[in-house]
Order: structure tokens, then C-alpha cells, then sequence
């Protein structure tokens, strides 16, 4: 680590949970982001003002006008762009240093396999639960830790699936995967701004948590967030031993 990233990253070496060889876990890492939208934007900007190595940045969609409310990684100037060359632009001006790899594609199937593979953490912060879903199983399959965040209207989530530990519960396990599940999306149910800022900020805490291996993560709770009552609540997650996700795979 040259004299720059030392000054860059004082502020974490000082912390003695994280010191010098903390910091260089982080810069070593690679870190994937499925979603750019209202969560990832403050994940994805934590993540590369920390100084992780490599980050991923996964979304097929392009800027809307309506995207710039809460979503603020994205500006009025991009509109239009690709929601992932937005993102590369905005993080090269906060962390030059940081590796971003945009992948303009909703990951599925071998592809979305191969970057989970890839990478350290996996921080899921897409709108819709056929993806949450999809990641969940590649990242039970490939024993990779999982930061998944939601937020719609005042309401906010925020946990831990770490399949590196034996008793951890899964996506699945919480949610388990159904035809009727309702989807509920800002588009549509609309959104308070800082909700998503909070959740997505959180979201990188724990992955760089998961990176350093400090503090206890979110493993095995579901904090949920009330933002009009700004109340929280930790529930436990238990893993379902009959889960289709991750029952049979330890």
C-alpha cells in the first residue's frame, strides 16, 4: 500500500478492527452488485470510496428521469445512458483507483453463475424476486456470503445469507419462492428518497464487514425498518432444513 492509499484509507486504518491489513482485505476483494437503481447507488459508492479492488456492477436498464429522486449514482446529464456507464463515470470521479466492471444485462443462468463465482460478496439490490431468487441459488451453490436489501414506500430490509456457515438460513429459507408472490416495486407503490440511501449504505457496511471479518453480521436476522415511525427490529431467521435452496446442498 503506496503513501496515498494510506492517507486515502486513514480513517479505516485508524479503526483497530480494521487497521492496515483490514484495509488491504478490502482492496484485494472484488465485490458484485446486481442492480443499480436506488440501492445499489449508495452501495456501490461506499464500496468504491472504501477502496474495494474490483466491483462488479450488473443492470440492464437505462437512467429515467424519474430514477434521479433516490437513485444518486445516476445524474441529469445521463439520462438515457446505461444505468452501469452512469455508475462507471460517478465512481471514477469518487475513487479512480476502484475497478468497475459494467455488465449492461440482467444476469441469468451460466453468466450470473460465473460472476457470483467470482466474486467475495454478492450484494443483491434488484426490484425483482425472480432475480433475488436466482442469485440466492448460485450464491447457496457456490458457498458465497449475501447482502440483500429491499425498500418500497417507508419500509426497509435489510440481511445476511452466509451459506459458509453451517446453520445460516437462505434467501429461501425467508421468502420461500412461490407463483403468487405479489410483486411490490417503487414504480408502482412509489418510494420515500432517503429510505433507500439508508438500506443500500447498510448493505455495504455488512459486505465490507463480511470482506474485513469484524463485528457480527447480519447472519441468521432480518432488520427491518419503519421510516415514518424511524423504528427498527431485528427478527431471527431460522434456516428451514426442508429448504429446496439450500437444504440439499450441506
Amino acid at each position: 500500500m503506496n503513501d496515498e492509499a494510506l492517507l486515502r484509507y486513514s480513517r479505516h486504518i485508524l479503526l483497530p478492527q480494521i487497521g492496515i491489513e483490514g484495509q488491504a482485505r478490502i482492496t484485494g476483494a472484488r465485490a458484485l452488485i446486481i442492480g443499480a437503481g436506488g440501492l445499489g447507488s449508495p452501495a456501490a459508492l461506499y464500496l468504491a470510496s472504501a477502496g474495494i479492488g474490483t466491483l462488479v456492477l450488473a443492470d440492464g436498464d437505462t437512467v429515467d428521469l424519474t430514477n434521479l429522486q433516490r437513485q444518486i449514482l445516476h445524474r441529469t446529464e445521463t439520462i438515457g445512458q446505461p444505468k452501469v456507464t452512469s455508475g462507471v463515470a460517478t465512481l471514477a470521479e469518487i475513487n479512480p483507483h476502484c475497478h468497475v466492471v459494467p455488465l449492461q444485462e440482467r444476469l441469468a443462468g451460466a453468466r450470473l453463475e460465473a460472476e457470483v463465482a467470482a466474486a467475495d460478496v454478492v450484494l443483491d439490490c434488484c426490484d425483482n424476486f425472480a432475480t433475488r431468487h436466482a442469485v440466492n441459488r448460485a450464491c447457496v451453490t457456490l458457498r458465497k456470503p449475501l447482502v440483500s436489501g429491499a425498500a418500497v414506500r417507508f419500509d426497509g430490509q435489510v440481511a445476511v445469507f452466509d451459506s459458509r456457515q453451517e446453520n445460516a438460513p437462505c434467501y429461501h429459507c425467508l421468502f420461500p419462492e412461490a407463483e403468487d408472490v405479489e410483486e411490490v416495486r417503487c414504480a408502482t407503490m412509489g418510494v420515500f428518497a432517503p429510505l433507500v440511501g439508508i438500506i443500500g449504505s447498510l448493505q455495504a457496511a455488512e459486505a465490507l464487514k463480511l470482506l474485513i471479518g469484524c463485528g457480527e453480521s447480519l447472519a441468521g436476522r432480518l432488520l427491518l425498518l419503519d421510516g415514518l415511525a424511524m423504528e427498527w427490529r431485528s427478527i431471527a431467521v431460522p434456516r428451514d432444513p426442508q429448504c429446496s435452496a439450500c437444504g440439499g446442498v450441506r
